[in-house]
């Protein structure tokens, strides 16, 4: 089975096992465990990432940002699913979402300069990595899979940046951190974990005034979740060909801001 088959079980069958473990990993932020610049790699997951994927920084919105990633010229691009050695690599596909977050950010660094940023469930790590180049004052990376720390790490190597703190812990429904900007992108593609970050994010803002950016190129989950109503438009991409081919169609990415209405509820 071609990679894109894998793609398709991926957006429409393997997210569901995705979305369990973001739903059922709880930890607080004190008891996240962190990857730091001193850390060192595991040599055989490196030696297999850099081997099985490729170095590309065409065919999305941020050519500034090199990657590694899963393209037609990668060996498990035709390879079966299964012989994939480590969880499935949602990490190896810059999502349009994150394209669309990281250009805005790239485009606008006031928007993160001398800020302190949350990139949530962060995959390749190019958001955080564009939060770094714009001048955030500290960036901290979050995905529950550990295969997508290492590539993270490998990603900033390759933007000439030292790594950022990378935590493989859920922090969704956990202690709040003092963010000033929440960043995710393609997070809202099961009911469960989108009604879950939709009252996460109200009590970040809630409780720390946290600003919240969430990048979508309008897939059907995110735009029937009630959070959809208390969000604003801040900008649309057009997504480039190479995008839209891996995305089925989808033509654009959108940023936006949340922005919920005062309300006493508890959330």
């Amino acid at each position: 089975m071609a990679f894109g088959g894998w793609k398709q079980l991926l957006l429409l069958g393997r997210q569901n096992t995705f979305a369990k473990a973001w739903r059922s990993r709880r930890g607080g932020w004190k008891r996240c465990c962190h990857w730091s610049a001193g850390k060192s790699l595991d040599p055989e997951v490196k030696a297999f990432l850099e081997e099985n994927t490729e170095v590309t920084n065409s065919g999305h919105l941020t050519p500034e940002i090199r990657l590694r990633l899963l393209t037609p010229r990668c060996r498990f691009w035709r390879e079966k699913p299964d012989l994939w050695p480590y969880g499935d690599p949602f990490w190896a596909i810059y999502w349009p979402g994150g394209q669309a977050l990281s250009r805005y950010i790239l485009d606008n660094p006031r928007v993160v300069k001398g800020r302190s940023v949350l990139d949530l469930g962060s995959g390749c790590g190019a958001t955080a990595i564009a939060a770094v180049m714009s001048g955030a004052s500290q960036v901290l990376a979050n995905d529950i899979d550990p295969i997508a720390g290492v590539a993270m790490i490998l990603n900033c190597e390759l933007n000439h940046l030292n790594p950022f703190p990378i935590t493989i812990k859920n922090i969704i429904n956990s202690e709040i951190g003092n963010w000033d900007l929440i960043v995710l992108g393609d997070m809202f593609y099961d009911e469960q974990l989108a009604d879950g970050l939709h009252h996460w994010l109200r009590k970040c803002i809630r409780i720390q005034q946290t600003e919240v950016l969430i990048g979508d190129p309008g897939r059907h989950q995110f735009l029937s979740h009630s959070i959809h109503s208390q969000l604003h438009k801040v900008i649309e991409y057009s997504l480039p060909e190479y995008t839209r081919q891996e995305n089925y169609g989808l033509t654009s990415s959108i940023v936006w801001s949340y922005q919920p209405s005062n309300s006493s509820e508890d959330c």
